[in-house]
């Protein structure tokens, strides 16, 4: 799909409108340092800005800085992070961390380039080029789940379930992007996209990209939270029996869980105690 001129002007005004009367305010709105945007990036993959926010102001007070996250045990990592779930994320962000501290000591600069960014542990082309923008305002093209719902909306109406694919959307992002300002832009599309799913049915619901979260109670990601929730105030170990009956969770969940944790190099075994690495 080609858009015209017109419609392209049309498209920006309807959603920089928007913003300007309803956009939302977030601490990570208010610097360009490239180390907070990128911790705020990470912490919002997965989880709603509400638990987030919270969090982010902790963990900055705690790790201001890469050389502070870098220089953290990991045990102190995880503790901090505990109640955003997806743990992998702090060891990732902690792994980033050591790598940049030298990537600083080097160069003195951070990285600016989606590529550059792209090659530190656990930061995929979403979240490079999303840093990228926000703290350098480079008109990078990217997608996320509200940008997803906001250009399904406008350009796919007549849809049926599951068949927008994000190769056509990414086309459509690329023509409308708002290159005087790309910060504002994928802000206002971000606050557009929130706004809209609280007001018609969830727009991503026809991307082929689609997948509904599965039921915490009973899942790995319960077992994970636990594991960690557990060794972090542990410094002795802890073994998945004790485990299991303080959390109340099957046995066999915390074996599965604790061998991935264990094969991620979160955590490590000695016997039958667990320990964070």
């Amino acid at each position: 799909m080609t858009l015209d001129t017109e419609k392209t002007a049309e498209f920006r005004r309807s959603i920089l409108d928007f913003y300007e009367r309803e956009g939302r305010d977030f601490p990570w709105r208010h610097t360009v340092n490239p180390y907070e945007i990128l911790v705020s990036e990470i912490m919002l993959q997965q989880t709603q800005t509400e638990r987030v926010l919270p969090k982010y102001l902790a963990w900055l007070g705690r790790f201001p800085d890469v050389e502070s996250l870098a220089a953290a045990p990991l045990a102190d990592v995880l503790a901090l992070w505990s109640g955003l779930g997806y743990n992998r994320r702090a060891r990732f962000l902690h792994e980033a961390a050591k790598r940049l501290g030298s990537i600083l000591k080097e160069t003195s600069r951070f990285p600016d380039t989606p590529e550059a960014l792209d090659a530190l542990p656990g930061i995929g082309p979403y979240t490079a080029r999303a840093v990228c923008t926000f703290a350098f305002n480079k008109p990078e093209v990217f997608i996320e789940t509200n940008i997803r719902s906001v250009y399904i909306f406008f350009f796919f109406p007549d849809a049926a379930g599951r068949e927008v694919k994000d190769t056509d959307l990414l086309y459509l992002i690329e023509q409308t992007l708002y290159r005087e300002n790309p910060r504002l832009w994928y802000y206002a599309l971000m606050d557009y996209g929130a706004a809209l799913k609280k007001k018609v049915e969830n727009p991503s619901r026809k991307s082929r990209h689609y997948t509904k979260q599965s039921r915490f109670e009973g899942s790995l990601r319960q077992a994970r939270g636990a594991i960690i929730r557990c060794l972090v105030n542990s410094a002795s170990g802890s073994a998945l029996y004790d485990i299991a009956q303080k959390e109340n969770i099957d046995p066999e969940l915390l074996e599965k869980a604790a061998c991935a944790l264990a094969a991620e190099k979160i955590i490590s075994a000695d016997g039958q105690l667990y320990r964070i690495r």
